[in-house]
């Protein structure tokens, strides 16, 4: 921790950008697409919500811990939809939280053939710990007299083709380049996000099934990620499979439907990144609540 402080002084006391805590990654992504697309909102016809506990890189000292909350509902002619997304991100002394509210509209295209627009509106905050202040060689540092607690409002925006077998969306959930802080000797910008995802649902049995997908993230200053993910789903009741982030990790996922509105599952990462050798992998839980209207706009099962 201590060679890790001095990097973040060295960094903060810069004349130069520095980026701020960034928009984190999930193993579940495809289950929790109204975070990074307001468009999905309400594309499942039914009351469907999320939360994810996510603790990365275990083993290394104050390594990210991320919890989040979305849930989605359409109104009654299914056309529009609504969303909200709450997400707390704590890396180190950095500590990030966001809510936002998301608003769709959908069209259609062809037999249950769907292209949704949405909308994302709300506001992050970006705050360091008081504790880091504790140690001499921050709170003498000029850098620091700006604590960084900072509320600031950003809006997103996205677009959802779909239907019951596959989607494909584009998306940016922050479209503003806030600066976390109003020192002059450096900035702490909340990056733009760019999304693009995409699965399909195979039949191979009556009983199997099996679902691909994908999502690529480009921000400014930082690599492309990309991910992909393959699922099985046997009996309409049990998710099993996998996913790889290209340099970054591999990873298990599983879920099973306890009841009919009711899921629960759990996905494990092993990276291959620098990161390796000081810790033991990540850890995931996601439980899944969906409560299906009588007019729901789909009939068959949802797969997404």
């Amino acid at each position: 921790m201590k060679k890790l402080i001095i990097i973040m002084i060295s960094l903060l006391s810069a004349p130069n950008l520095v980026n701020a805590q960034q928009q984190p990654q999930f193993t579940h992504y495809m289950y929790n697409t109204v975070a990074v697309n307001p468009a999905y909102a309400g594309s499942r016809g039914a009351l469907y919500a999320v939360a994810v506990n996510r603790n990365q890189w275990v083993g290394v000292d104050d390594a990210p811990r991320t919890s989040t909350i979305s849930a989605n509902t359409p109104l009654r002619n299914n056309k529009m939809g609504l969303g909200l997304s709450i997400m707390n991100d704590q890396a180190g002394y950095e500590n990030f939280t966001s809510f936002y509210i998301d608003y769709s509209y959908t069209i259609k295209l062809k037999e249950e053939q769907f292209l949704s627009f949405g909308m994302k509106g709300g506001f992050s905050q970006y705050k360091i710990d008081e504790e880091l202040f504790g140690f001499p060689s921050v709170y003498e540092d000029p850098a620091f007299q700006n604590k960084l607690n900072r509320w600031t409002p950003n809006i997103g925006a996205g677009a959802y083709y779909h239907s019951n077998k596959w989607y494909l969306g584009l998306s940016s959930p922050r479209l503003l380049s806030n600066d976390y802080n109003k020192n002059d000797d450096y900035v702490a910008l909340e990056r733009n996000h760019y999304y693009m995802i995409g699965g399909y649902v195979f039949d191979l049995s009556p009983n199997t099934k099996l679902k691909p997908s994908f999502s690529t993230k480009y921000t400014k200053g930082s690599p492309l990620s990309v991910e992909v993910s393959a699922l099985f789903l046997l009996y309409e009741k049990f998710w099993i499979g996998g996913s790889f982030r290209h340099d970054d990790a591999i990873g298990a996922l599983f879920d099973f439907k306890i009841t009919k509105q009711f899921r629960a599952g759990y996905a494990y990462e092993y990276s291959f990144s620098d990161i390796r050798p000081y810790t033991s992998g990540s850890h995931e839980i996601i439980l899944i609540y969906e409560f299906v209207f009588p007019t729901t706009k789909y009939k068959s099962p949802r797969y997404f």
